[in-house]
């Protein structure tokens, strides 16, 4: 078979012998990808033939060509390595093709982590920089954001590793985690934007993110360790389920009621809709109407947004405001999906001491995964391997019969009761 330069100067099609005329366009003919563009969803095939066709980068022909071929084989050539920056040892993932002398131009796909400010915060100034920095140096192609957060700038060269984060550097850009250590943080948009917000968490974020700096660009851990900051339980950030260590917003007292306001939303939507679309959907059932004002019991309440959310000006969370901590998601490795467990119901959250006894309680955490945990195993996988009573008796955590190894084992079935 000849390589991809020479196939693609020919104007013939190397995705495993059907003959097609590209009819002159920059890119080699890709049967399979193009099914991909059918459907009424938006399909990534088509974001990367319009960036080949704009840039005319041959790297992106390549990775077509070669994902043409492995759809045809039905087989990954894609393989690991090491790429670094001067100072770090993360934030780069690597990929050289197993089959470079097929597709030459797709030799080398690495992708570069880029760090995100706290609530993914951006102006056009910066977003501008960052393109016309990616588009010099890589192939153009940018996610935004990946699984963990980072601004995924996908498609560069080792050799041009170097000159490209010196440049994104200088613009105020860092890289992001990755491999096995703190990875990159991520929050949602907190008090920036959002009235339920229980706490600053784009602040606890940068000050997770400043005392984690050198584990975060240096790994020494057993695995990767993720901190996913939410300000309400609304959980915008998706942290229970995809976050070692999930920080969520909370209250402790009652939720506050604007009796005025009930008032003003019953006239609107009516009686029926509250009792309908309201009272009778509250998990617990802890939303009474007593003489036909609305009441709600504390006790019975586990903060599942509904009603604030359906009332917002209504109802708003109560006056002590704090964070709930919950270990152990993740997706699936070694034990199958986790959802995190309640390790810590509610901790106030206001000042530098209330941010300094939560990163200590965090280092105890980490020492006692890292002494306990075995290589590649996550910290939620430690726990369900020597048990939560022994994890909550090494990091020195108070322990009740309420407390679960997880509340349920896969986020993706919902039983029905």
């Amino acid at each position: 078979m000849e390589g991809a330069n020479d196939s693609a100067s020919k104007g013939a099609c190397h995705c495993g012998g059907c003959g097609a005329d590209n009819n002159g366009s920059f890119l080699n003919p890709t049967p399979m990808l193009d099914q991909l563009e059918s459907g009424p969803w938006p399909s990534f095939v088509s974001g990367f033939k319009e960036t080949a066709e704009r840039t005319k980068k041959p790297m992106l022909r390549g990775v077509l060509d070669q994902l043409e071929y492995s759809y045809n084989t039905r087989m990954g050539y894609w393989k690991g390595g090491l790429v670094t920056v001067d100072g770090y040892g993360a934030g780069i993932i690597t990929r050289y093709s197993m089959i470079k002398d097929k597709f030459p131009e797709a030799a080398e796909f690495h992708t570069m982590r880029i760090q995100p400010a706290p609530g993914l915060h951006y102006n056009t100034t910066m977003l501008r920089e960052l393109c016309d920095i990616w588009e010099k140096h890589g192939s153009g192609i940018i996610t935004l954001h990946g699984q963990t957060g980072d601004i995924m700038l996908q498609g560069i060269e080792q050799d041009k590793v170097q000159e490209c984060f010196d440049e994104l550097n200088q613009k105020g850009w860092d890289l992001g985690g990755a491999g096995a250590g703190m990875r990159t943080g991520v929050s949602c948009i907190g008090p920036g934007r959002c009235e339920n917000a229980c706490y600053d968490n784009l602040k606890l974020h940068l000050v997770a993110l400043k005392h984690f700096i050198g584990q975060v660009h240096r790994p020494e851990w057993n695995y990767k360790l993720k901190f996913k900051f939410s300000g309400c339980p609304n959980d915008c950030t998706n942290s229970i389920m995809r976050s070692d260590l999930a920080v969520i917003g909370t209250w402790k007292d009652a939720i506050q009621i604007d009796r005025e306001e009930v008032k003003n939303w019953i006239a609107a939507q009516g009686m029926d809709a509250l009792v309908n679309n309201v009272i009778t959907r509250c998990p617990t059932k802890a939303i009474t109407l007593n003489d036909g004002e609305m009441e709600i019991s504390s006790r019975d309440c586990v903060r599942c947004m509904h009603c604030l959310n359906a009332m917002p000006k209504a109802l708003s969370p109560g006056r002590e405001k704090g964070i709930a901590l919950l270990m152990g998601g993740k997706n699936t490795l070694k034990v199958g999906v986790n959802m995190g467990s309640l390790i810590i119901p509610f901790m106030k959250m206001e000042d530098e001491e209330d941010y300094e006894a939560f990163l200590e309680k965090i280092e105890d955490i980490i020492d006692w995964w890292d002494d306990a945990g075995l290589d590649h195993e996550r910290i939620g996988e430690t726990i369900e391997r020597v048990g939560l009573q022994q994890f909550l008796e090494g990091v020195g955590l108070e322990y009740d019969i309420n407390q679960i190894t997880r509340p349920r084992d896969n986020p993706y079935f919902k039983a029905k009761y």
